[in-house]
Protein backbone atom coordinates (compact mmCIF):
# COMPACT_ATOMS: atom_id res chain seq x y z
CA UNK A 1 0.00 0.00 0.00
CA UNK A 2 3.11 2.59 0.92
CA UNK A 3 3.78 2.19 -2.54
CA UNK A 4 0.41 2.61 -4.05
CA UNK A 5 0.22 5.90 -1.73
CA UNK A 6 3.66 6.95 -3.18
CA UNK A 7 3.30 6.72 -7.01
CA UNK A 8 0.13 8.06 -6.64
CA UNK A 9 0.68 11.25 -4.33
CA UNK A 10 4.18 11.72 -6.67
CA UNK A 11 1.65 11.47 -9.74
CA UNK A 12 -0.63 14.22 -8.07
CA UNK A 13 1.71 16.63 -7.71
CA UNK A 14 3.57 16.16 -11.44
CA UNK A 15 -0.04 16.23 -12.76
CA UNK A 16 -0.35 19.52 -10.82
CA UNK A 17 2.75 21.06 -11.37
CA UNK A 18 2.60 20.46 -15.21
CA UNK A 19 -1.41 22.19 -15.00
CA UNK A 20 0.55 24.89 -13.07
CA UNK A 21 3.32 25.59 -16.16
CA UNK A 22 0.53 25.17 -18.59
CA UNK A 23 -1.64 27.69 -17.24
CA UNK A 24 1.32 29.73 -16.25
CA UNK A 25 2.10 29.94 -20.36
CA UNK A 26 -1.55 30.44 -21.11
CA UNK A 27 -1.53 33.96 -19.01
CA UNK A 28 1.53 34.96 -20.69
CA UNK A 29 0.45 34.16 -23.88
CA UNK A 30 -2.67 35.68 -23.97
CA UNK A 31 -0.61 38.74 -21.91
CA UNK A 32 1.78 39.26 -24.30
CA UNK A 33 0.83 37.64 -27.66
CA UNK A 34 -2.79 37.99 -27.40
CA UNK A 35 -2.85 34.36 -27.72
CA UNK A 36 -5.34 31.98 -25.78
CA UNK A 37 -4.66 27.88 -26.12
CA UNK A 38 -7.87 27.89 -24.76
CA UNK A 39 -8.79 24.91 -22.34
CA UNK A 40 -7.10 25.43 -19.46
CA UNK A 41 -10.42 25.20 -17.33
CA UNK A 42 -11.02 21.95 -18.84
CA UNK A 43 -8.06 20.47 -18.52
CA UNK A 44 -7.71 21.75 -14.75
CA UNK A 45 -11.20 20.22 -14.06
CA UNK A 46 -10.52 16.84 -16.00
CA UNK A 47 -7.04 16.81 -13.38
CA UNK A 48 -8.86 17.43 -10.56
CA UNK A 49 -11.49 14.78 -10.84
CA UNK A 50 -9.15 12.05 -11.54
CA UNK A 51 -6.85 13.60 -8.39
CA UNK A 52 -9.70 14.15 -6.66
CA UNK A 53 -10.95 10.71 -7.07
CA UNK A 54 -8.10 9.03 -6.07
CA UNK A 55 -7.40 11.45 -2.98
CA UNK A 56 -10.70 9.33 -1.33
CA UNK A 57 -8.78 5.98 -2.02
CA UNK A 58 -5.93 7.48 0.02
CA UNK A 59 -7.15 9.22 2.63
CA UNK A 60 -8.88 5.94 3.49
CA UNK A 61 -5.74 4.29 3.22
CA UNK A 62 -4.03 7.18 5.39
CA UNK A 63 -6.95 7.02 7.83
CA UNK A 64 -6.91 10.41 6.67
CA UNK A 65 -11.21 11.31 6.59
CA UNK A 66 -12.41 13.68 9.03
CA UNK A 67 -14.35 11.96 12.09
CA UNK A 68 -15.65 13.78 15.35
CA UNK A 69 -14.00 11.86 17.68
CA UNK A 70 -14.46 13.95 21.07
CA UNK A 71 -16.40 10.97 22.35
CA UNK A 72 -14.35 8.28 21.03
CA UNK A 73 -11.70 7.95 23.34
CA UNK A 74 -14.06 7.54 26.55
CA UNK A 75 -15.68 4.39 24.91
CA UNK A 76 -14.73 0.80 25.51
CA UNK A 77 -12.27 -0.40 23.18
CA UNK A 78 -15.08 -3.00 21.92
CA UNK A 79 -17.08 -0.05 21.57
CA UNK A 80 -14.17 1.95 19.42
CA UNK A 81 -13.75 -1.04 17.14
CA UNK A 82 -17.79 -1.23 16.44
CA UNK A 83 -17.55 2.61 15.11
CA UNK A 84 -14.75 2.07 13.30
CA UNK A 85 -16.28 -0.76 11.59
CA UNK A 86 -19.20 1.17 10.99
CA UNK A 87 -17.16 3.68 9.89
CA UNK A 88 -15.56 1.31 7.29
CA UNK A 89 -18.31 -0.28 6.48
CA UNK A 90 -20.42 3.46 5.55
CA UNK A 91 -16.99 3.88 3.32
CA UNK A 92 -17.68 0.75 1.53
CA UNK A 93 -21.32 1.98 1.30
CA UNK A 94 -20.28 5.44 -0.49
CA UNK A 95 -17.99 3.32 -2.74
CA UNK A 96 -20.45 1.15 -4.21
CA UNK A 97 -22.20 4.33 -4.23
CA UNK A 98 -20.08 5.79 -6.88
CA UNK A 99 -19.69 3.23 -8.59
CA UNK A 100 -23.24 2.65 -9.64
CA UNK A 101 -24.62 5.54 -9.92
CA UNK A 102 -21.03 7.33 -11.77
CA UNK A 103 -21.26 4.09 -14.39
CA UNK A 104 -24.91 5.65 -15.18
CA UNK A 105 -23.16 8.49 -16.48
CA UNK A 106 -20.34 6.87 -18.43
CA UNK A 107 -23.30 4.70 -19.80
CA UNK A 108 -25.42 7.65 -20.78
CA UNK A 109 -21.97 9.15 -22.04
CA UNK A 110 -21.72 6.69 -24.61
CA UNK A 111 -24.60 6.50 -25.62
CA UNK A 112 -25.17 9.97 -26.49
CA UNK A 113 -21.64 10.38 -28.10
CA UNK A 114 -21.40 13.23 -25.28
CA UNK A 115 -18.85 15.90 -26.08
CA UNK A 116 -17.14 18.85 -24.28
CA UNK A 117 -19.02 22.16 -24.64
CA UNK A 118 -15.81 23.59 -25.09
CA UNK A 119 -13.28 25.01 -27.96
CA UNK A 120 -11.53 21.15 -27.80
CA UNK A 121 -15.11 19.20 -27.15
CA UNK A 122 -13.08 16.65 -26.00
CA UNK A 123 -15.16 13.40 -26.37
CA UNK A 124 -16.52 13.20 -22.58
CA UNK A 125 -15.82 9.55 -22.67
CA UNK A 126 -12.32 9.55 -22.12
CA UNK A 127 -11.73 12.05 -18.95
CA UNK A 128 -15.14 10.26 -18.08
CA UNK A 129 -13.57 6.96 -18.10
CA UNK A 130 -10.28 8.06 -15.78
CA UNK A 131 -12.27 9.86 -12.76
CA UNK A 132 -14.91 6.36 -13.43
CA UNK A 133 -11.52 4.25 -12.88
CA UNK A 134 -10.02 6.52 -10.17
CA UNK A 135 -13.54 5.87 -8.12
CA UNK A 136 -13.57 2.38 -8.84
CA UNK A 137 -10.46 2.38 -6.94
CA UNK A 138 -11.56 3.85 -4.10
CA UNK A 139 -14.56 1.02 -4.01
CA UNK A 140 -12.48 -1.54 -4.53
CA UNK A 141 -10.09 -0.21 -1.72
CA UNK A 142 -12.54 0.22 0.91
CA UNK A 143 -14.16 -2.98 0.05
CA UNK A 144 -11.01 -4.65 0.74
CA UNK A 145 -11.07 -2.83 4.10
CA UNK A 146 -14.86 -3.64 4.64
CA UNK A 147 -13.79 -7.37 4.60
CA UNK A 148 -10.74 -7.21 6.49
CA UNK A 149 -11.83 -4.87 9.51
CA UNK A 150 -15.31 -7.37 9.32
CA UNK A 151 -13.34 -10.31 9.70
CA UNK A 152 -11.12 -9.10 12.29
CA UNK A 153 -14.16 -7.95 14.22
CA UNK A 154 -15.52 -11.59 13.64
CA UNK A 155 -12.35 -12.57 15.71
CA UNK A 156 -12.38 -10.20 18.32
CA UNK A 157 -9.23 -8.21 17.21
CA UNK A 158 -10.82 -4.97 18.77
CA UNK A 159 -7.39 -3.79 19.84
CA UNK A 160 -5.96 -4.38 15.63
CA UNK A 161 -9.44 -2.79 14.46
CA UNK A 162 -8.74 0.27 16.37
CA UNK A 163 -5.20 0.55 15.15
CA UNK A 164 -5.16 -0.09 12.06
CA UNK A 165 -9.17 1.74 11.19
CA UNK A 166 -9.15 4.01 14.10
CA UNK A 167 -8.73 7.66 14.05
CA UNK A 168 -5.12 9.07 13.93
CA UNK A 169 -4.31 10.26 17.59
CA UNK A 170 -2.19 13.39 18.18
CA UNK A 171 1.04 11.69 18.57
CA UNK A 172 0.71 9.06 15.49
CA UNK A 173 -0.01 12.32 13.20
CA UNK A 174 2.98 14.27 15.26
CA UNK A 175 4.87 10.96 13.98
CA UNK A 176 3.99 10.80 10.73
CA UNK A 177 5.02 14.45 10.17
CA UNK A 178 8.23 14.02 11.93
CA UNK A 179 8.61 10.43 9.45
CA UNK A 180 7.54 13.35 6.53
CA UNK A 181 10.07 16.21 7.20
CA UNK A 182 13.29 13.43 7.70
CA UNK A 183 12.72 11.91 4.44
CA UNK A 184 12.40 15.06 2.72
Amino acid sequence: MNAFIKVVSWSFGLLLIGFSVFVSLETISRKLFDFSFQGADELGGYILAVCGSLAFSLALLERGHVRIDFIYDRLSRKSRSVLNWLSVMCMAAVGLFFARYCYVVIRDTISYGSTAATPWATPLIYPQSLWYAALLIFTLTSLGLAIWVTVWLCQGKNHQINQHFGPKSSMEELQDELTDIQQR
